[in-house]
């Protein structure tokens, strides 16, 4: 790292350092910084270009070569001489200002994930994590078996489809107990890793791996927690009329003449339980876009931004993107899943998408370049680059689902022509199915169950043959669903997924996302437009985009609660996605009277 440092120096991009004994704090932390950025700019760009290769052009050398920037980006990020300098600053912040403070831990948090004060640990973590990753990736899911031979190989789409459409309980049994199977495979290995996680984090001051996420938020675990729970409670009443609704839907529609008080797993859509489908029929919102072109979905997106005073994208965007399917006939394959990039942290934005006229792209697309404008909004001299990101991790995922909720408010879908006059959507069965494979049914899922389970397996040191006895019990406690047979002791049904292994101790991230693009959007509609949150129209509406660009600018260089309570007037709550489905608890209170509710 000093020779790094002294490179960078020498080469003229920053003054020379001198002895500590010669400076302020300030001006320490200020050299120190002089000499980090261009350094850090320069590895993360790299890192990221290779990211991009490796994605839109998959192949075992791409791999490698994003292997290797990683690799260089993290040496560097948790670098000793790095934790050493931003360490003994920190010791005096109260001589810093502010916004140096931000920076030195976020410098601090970037070490955390290799500090190269423990290099043994750090390396052995990336290797267990690329282990666990292709066990995984590798298991061979089966429908059926002859003793130790697997006479139907299904992949997890199968399993799916089965999950989504079958009616045979038999068959969705089968289905979902073979995709729990990997869960032994992996049990091990997760035990291996919180260990290792856990080791890390400690190596730089926090009490587990999950305090360590925690501070991204610039909370305590026990503050993150209590926020989670109080979310939760905000939404119960609600997700239990939701509960109590569907498991009746689906007795009937399975033909079981008791209604059990918790819904069986393998009776819902979703391997985990996290969205219901399929519940409500009926509704078709392909056939609004499927005669569109795709780069027509693309363009109307971007129409939608500069409608509201954005800037229309840059050149480089449209050159630099990958945004539809790979041509027939090109043997590139490439990363299905929808991405924004924000490669350079200036000006070199791009997507990475496979956009077809679909309603879930239209959607999508609108979702993703909320990511680009963000990272517009806060690329700015004003920001420094080391706080170039969200105000925090559920920014960014809060302001592109805002968006995909503003494009699908029926004022809009009819200003742009996509549903004509005499043309009526159902509100009550859109609100409905919204709910179902939306944030009423994900959030106790998110902020309830797969929260709790990764505090007690990081904070609580979980046994391993107490893992999924405490699964079990918080998916009964905060979804209201029960396995349909025991599940063994030596099992892992929560390493079926995948973020347990590889996105670890942030799935809170999704479930605050979901509760912040309400609250914004319930400020939108009510106090700057003056309409009803579910029919609200941002297109054309400069004021909405003034509104939006005060909260995104700053980046992370302000507090994320502070930003919230300025622009909004309240801190964070579920209230306004509550009372956005208020029409829906009132409907769904008299399709249960008379029923027993609650589990």
């Amino acid at each position: 790292m000093i020779a790094a440092l002294a490179s960078v120096a020498c080469a003229g991009s920053a003054p020379a350092p001198r002895s500590a004994a010669d400076l302020s704090p300030q001006a320490q932390a200020d050299e120190l910084l002089a000499l980090y950025d261009p350094i850090y700019v320069a590895l993360y760009t790299e890192s990221a270009r290779a990211a991009w290769v490796a994605a839109t052009d998959v192949s075992e050398e791409h791999t490698g070569q994003r292997t290797g920037a990683d690799t260089a980006f993290a040496a560097f990020a948790g670098n000793a001489e790095v934790i050493r300098r931003a360490r003994a600053l920190l010791e005096v912040q109260d001589q810093l200002d502010p916004l140096t403070v931000r920076q030195l831990r976020q410098m601090l948090y970037l070490a955390a994930s290799a500090p190269q004060t423990r290099p043994d640990l750090a390396r052995a973590r990336v290797a267990a994590e690329a282990q666990q990753s292709a066990r995984l990736d590798g298991f061979q899911f089966c429908l059926a078996r002859q003793g130790d031979t697997c006479t139907q190989p299904v992949t997890t789409n199968d399993l799916d489809r089965v999950l989504q459409t079958s009616t045979d309980l038999d068959e969705r049994l089968r289905a979902w107990q073979s995709s729990k199977e990997v869960g032994a495979v992996l049990r091990d290995g997760l035990v291996e890793l919180r260990g290792l996680r856990n080791g890390v984090a400690r190596e730089m001051g926090y009490r587990d791996f999950f305090a360590f996420q925690v501070d991204n938020y610039s909370l305590t675990t026990e503050e993150m927690m209590a926020l989670l729970d109080r979310l939760v409670d905000e939404v119960r009443p609600l997700y239990a009329q939701l509960q109590c609704w569907a498991r009746h839907e689906l007795a009937q529609r399975y033909g079981q003449s008791e209604v059990p008080t918790l819904i069986p797993a393998h009776w819902l859509g979703n391997r985990w339980g996290q969205s219901w489908p399929g519940l409500v029929e009926g509704i078709d919102m392909d056939s609004l876009v499927s005669s569109r072109e795709p780069e027509w979905i693309v363009q109307q997106a971007e129409r939608f931004y500069v409608s509201m005073g954005f800037p229309n994208l840059p050149q480089s965007f449209w050159e630099q993107s990958d945004l539809y399917p790979v041509p027939e006939g090109e043997t590139r394959r490439k990363n299905a899943h929808a991405s924004a990039w924000h490669v350079d942290l200036q000006s070199d934005v791009r997507s990475l998408m496979s956009v077809e006229p679909t309603w879930e792209w239209f959607t999508t697309t609108h979702h993703e370049l909320g990511h680009i404008y963000y990272y517009i909004s806060y690329s700015r001299p004003e920001v420094p680059y080391l706080l170039r990101e969200g105000a925090n991790r559920s920014y960014h995922e809060g302001i592109g689902d805002l968006i995909s909720l503003a494009a699908s408010q029926e004022p809009y879908l009819r200003e742009i022509g996509l549903l004509a006059e005499g043309q009526e959507i159902d509100e009550m069965r859109w609100l409905l199915d919204s709910a179902l494979t939306g944030p009423i049914t994900f959030l106790p899922w998110s902020a309830g169950v797969m929260s709790h389970f990764e505090r007690d397996l990081y904070a609580g040191e979980l046994p391993p043959e107490e893992i999924n006895r405490r699964w079990w019990e918080h998916v009964a406690r905060y979804q209201g669903i029960a396995p349909p047979t025991e599940r063994p002791a030596e099992g892992c049904d929560a390493c079926t997924k995948t973020h347990i292994n590889d996105d670890p101790g942030q799935y809170y991230d999704y479930a605050l996302a979901n509760v912040v693009l309400y609250q914004l959007h319930d400020h939108i509609c009510r106090n700057i437009l003056q309409q009803d949150p579910r029919a609200c129209n941002y297109y054309g509406r400069r004021e909405v985009g003034d509104f939006l660009r005060a909260v995104m600018s700053p980046g992370a260089s302000r507090d994320w609660q502070e930003v919230l309570v300025e622009h909004t007037g309240r801190e964070l709550t579920a209230e306004p996605m509550l009372e956005y489905y208020r029409p829906l608890m009132q409907y769904l209170e008299e399709q249960n009277r008379g029923r027993t509710c609650g589990f």
